[in-house]
Formats: structure tokens, sequence, C-alpha cells
């Protein structure tokens, strides 16, 4: 298990766990962010992580990022 920012770019990862306070993992969830759901990293831009999820692109910050476990 390892954070989503080092998950390598285009390949498609299953998220196992979502980190910190509880407002911070419902933020996540409602961007779809959730265990057992796919994500695909597009790219890292400026610090923010570029991903598809749910059939959506979504930015998330490198520290959002970090809360993320694949």
């Amino acid at each position: 298990m390892m954070p989503l920012t080092f998950a390598n770019e285009g390949e498609e990862n299953i998220i196992k766990k979502i980190g910190g306070k509880p407002e911070v993992k419902k933020h996540l969830e409602s961007l779809g962010f959730v265990t057992g759901g796919r994500v695909t990293i597009i790219s890292h831009i400026n610090g923010s992580v570029i991903v598809n999820v749910k059939e959506s692109r979504v930015a998330v910050s490198s520290e959002m990022a970090q809360k993320i476990f694949v």
C-alpha cells in the first residue's frame, strides 16, 4: 500500500484506504474517492495531481493525494 502520489501515471489503481480527518475523508468521498474504487493518475502539474476517478477528471493537491492509499 502506498500514497497515490507514488503511483505511476496511466496505471489504474484500486483505492485501499482514505486517511485524514473526518471532514477530509468526506470531501474526498464527495469527489469520488472511495475504498475499492478505481483511480488513474493522468499527470502531476505544479504540486497538484490530475486523476481520473469515476469517469471524471479531478485535480487534487499533493497533500490530499498523500491521504489516498492505493
